[in-house]
């Protein structure tokens, strides 16, 4: 058995897919069939040396994802080992809800956050009453890395995106063979301080920002407020790259209105798949 997975829970932008309220046809002939859904972006991963499991995001569906999780793992792995956290907007955190006295009621739960991230959920509530009694928070630091086990290492960098409540992170996941690149929030990749073709090359998989096609998808909104890189301009970025860089390549944290949410890739260039599972 492969020492460190990697398991898809998610690829939908913060709110899922078929989103709520939702009447167009981008999310109306997918309302009634569970099969459907997609959930927001989220990773989980097991360290088959530890028996230990992790979460990358909680999100609002981390109910149904940890089912999904468990669902594919039937064996005594340990039923949730630490939560990493990438920044403090919906999609990312409001899954931690599940783990106070309400939900799971977690015991010490290794919470992983960056400093702003930290003090966001101890200073609100009701972050701060699940913070205090059900998560132990870890302090993150910027290309430091956490490192898991002898198999699994995750490190945390900087990326430029709405940081309205805490700084955003993206997270590479290294195993004992492969590495894993997860950006699924930047504002755009011109205003990063790094290479987006040069840190592909330094991974095996590429799990990156792909929430609108175009520019055009939101008719009547200002697509300039909810800035993100369009699919569209990130293989304008990459066109150049060799076919088996851009196969490292998997758009994730689609948003609703996305038309490539119910593919698998597009011009070379793969959509991340709920459910497929990745070795490092």
């Amino acid at each position: 058995m492969n020492k460190i997975e990697i398991i898809v829970l998610g690829i939908a932008q913060d709110a899922g897919f078929p989103q709520m309220g939702c009447e167009l046809p981008c999310c109306l002939p997918y309302k009634l069939k569970l099969e459907n859904k997609r959930f927001a972006a989220c990773l989980g991963i097991i360290d088959h040396s530890t028996g230990k499991r992790y979460l990358i995001e909680a999100t609002p569906d981390l109910r149904e994802q940890l089912a999904l999780f468990d669902q594919h793992y039937t064996s005594k792995e340990e039923y949730l080992s630490g939560v990493f956290i990438s920044h403090a907007h919906v999609g990312h955190y409001t899954g931690l809800l599940h783990f106070g006295k309400e939900g799971y009621c977690a015991k010490n739960l290794p919470t992983y956050a960056m400093p702003r991230m930290k003090q966001f959920l101890n200073g609100n509530a009701p972050w701060n009453e699940i913070a205090s009694n059900n998560l132990d928070l870890q302090l993150l630091t910027n290309e430091v890395s956490t490192v898991l086990s002898d198999e699994l290492s995750i490190t945390p960098f900087l990326v430029p995106h709405r940081d309205e409540h805490s700084e955003t992170v993206g997270f590479k996941i290294t195993g004992p063979n492969k590495s894993l690149l997860f950006i699924p929030d930047i504002d755009d990749w011109q205003l990063w301080e790094k290479s987006l073709a040069e840190e592909i090359d330094k991974v095996d998989y590429a799990f990156i920002d792909g929430t609108f096609l175009n520019e055009d998808e939101l008719p009547g909104r200002d697509i300039s407020q909810i800035p993100h890189p369009t699919i569209k301009q990130t293989i304008e970025l990459l066109k150049d790259l060799p076919n088996e860089e851009k196969e490292k390549v998997h758009f994730i944290h689609l948003n609703h209105s996305n038309p490539l949410i119910m593919q698998t890739e597009h011009k070379g260039f793969k959509v991340a798949e709920q459910m497929m599972v990745y070795t490092l």
